[in-house]
């Protein structure tokens, strides 16, 4: 019987390799390419209904206060070996910064002067959001680091207090010093992780973070937006007749034209949450330099077009050439919103 000739063996390939190389990218990239698309679809949930959302900031703020609270069993889980509890709590807190900070991000987004200090604040929300969307950035960046954790954790809660208590009637000002004082109290819980401190150390810590932060928040109002107010239209015109501008006018404009009028009409409309009512003031400036402050009646939310307002300048001098802004400002000197216009020789 003829020998049987040898099995030839298959020719090499990469396809095994290929797919780990797949699902590894897809691991490592795809969870976090959906969480950037949950979360693009939240903001823009978000967006359609800025005043009817409340209940969904406190729910993750509940969340968070809860998934701070595991801190406590931290030491424990770790000693018994149950790593994958931790590893989860721990990605759920990640999606909660996450959800916390695009659910604010419209507010500030409408309510910051990106020519402003208030932009700076933005700009950490934006950051923030990007971090936690992205997980290799946050397993990099974040989670090896225990006091950038604990400072997200108290910048993601503070950001969503201070738009969610304005939507309960609390002026700005306040919300921003009850979030400021709530916060601290909700980073009680993680002054005891791992056991470092008593409860009646971590309550006293946190109740003079609590007062420094209060401090410090008022030292730093004007780069913090007073969201969710916004200015949601702003012209310059001859004068205002039954809260409507009259005869409108765009920049630049000619200086025969404001020696004409006898000044210059400053129209806004300033959008508030429904029982909310704050004191606001307009402050004329030319060429960097304030030449008048002029407080208006308090603004009344809940109109969708915004409370309509005005100021007018009749003591303007020649050379009246210059450049000119109108700030909206809060009596706590938060910057709502501006408007700029040049008037040219």
């Amino acid at each position: 019987m003829p020998p049987q000739p040898e099995p030839q063996p298959l020719p090499p390939t990469d396809a095994p390799a290929s797919r780990w190389t797949w699902l590894g990218w897809l691991k490592r990239w795809g969870i976090s390419a959906f969480s950037l698309g949950l979360g693009l679809a939240t903001l823009f949930v978000f967006k359609r209904g800025l005043p009817h959302v409340s209940w969904i900031v406190g729910y993750l703020l509940l969340l968070v206060l809860l998934v701070a609270a595991v801190t406590e069993l931290r030491q424990p889980l770790e000693l018994s070996g149950r790593r994958r509890i931790l590893g989860a709590a721990d990605y759920a807190v990640q999606s909660l910064y996450h959800g916390l900070l695009l659910f604010v991000l419209p507010a500030y987004w409408a309510s910051a002067t990106l020519d402003s200090p208030n932009a700076v604040f933005v700009a950490c929300i934006v950051a923030g959001a990007l971090v936690t969307a992205v997980d290799p950035w946050y397993a990099a960046i974040v989670h090896p680091r225990r006091w950038l954790n604990q400072a997200l954790l108290a910048f993601s809660i503070f950001a969503a207090l201070n738009v969610a208590l304005p939507l309960l009637g609390i002026r700005p000002i306040l919300a921003l010093e009850g979030a400021a004082a709530l916060t601290a109290v909700a980073m009680m819980p993680v002054f005891r992780e791992r056991g470092a401190e008593t409860w009646l150390r971590a309550y006293a810590m946190s109740a003079v973070l609590a007062m420094l932060a209060m401090v410090a928040v008022w030292l730093g109002r004007a780069a913090v937006p007073p969201a969710p107010l916004f200015v949601a239209r702003a012209t310059v015109a001859r004068s205002v007749t039954m809260l409507e501008p009259v005869e409108p006018i765009g920049s630049p404009i000619p200086a025969q034209t404001v020696a004409e009028w006898g000044g210059l009409a400053a129209y806004t409309a300033v959008y508030a949450p429904a029982g909310l009512q704050q004191s606001i003031e307009h402050v004329w400036w030319k060429d960097g330099r304030v030449i008048g402050r002029v407080p208006l009646s308090p603004v009344l939310g809940g109109r969708k077009e915004g409370f309509r307002t005005y100021s007018r300048k009749t003591d303007l001098r020649p050379p009246y050439a210059g450049r000119y802004r109108v700030d909206v400002v809060t009596a706590s000197d938060q910057l709502v919103g501006r408007l700029r216009f040049t008037v040219t020789p």
